[in-house]
């Protein structure tokens, strides 16, 4: 079963609420983490992203595409990461979320289904 973990946070404000070493050693858990499911065969794909001031929204309005700078939600914390685990079960999944939760404190699990569901 495939598992999206999503990571949130505030990438422009880490620096100020963290010590250069909390930063290491997040760093540091992140490849050392990345290892650990790479050697168990569970990795599919893992990715930090830039900061949302980066981020392009597009909307389709009246039939032309409409372009703004910015995230679509309007947040303090916004998508930072993410992994892709291919795992046993949900409970496999949620054991290696709770490894990523002292350094983001908050995290969303949703499993990647294999196809559309059947109608």
């Amino acid at each position: 079963m495939k598992y999206m973990l999503m990571m949130f946070g505030d990438g422009s404000t880490m620096m100020e609420a963290h010590d250069d070493q909390w930063v290491r050693d997040m760093i540091q858990f992140m490849g050392s983490f990345n290892e650990e499911i790479t050697a168990s065969g569970e990795w599919v794909s893992a990715e930090g992203l830039a900061d949302p001031t980066t981020a392009k929204t597009l909307t389709l309005t009246d039939g032309q595409v409409v372009v703004t700078d910015g995230p679509f939600a309007e947040a303090k914390e916004s998508l930072a990461g993410f992994w892709i685990w291919d795992v046993k079960d949900e409970a496999r999944a949620i054991e290696l979320a709770t490894k990523i939760l002292p350094w983001a404190r908050r995290v969303e699990l949703r499993e990647v289904p294999a196809g559309p569901p059947e109608v």
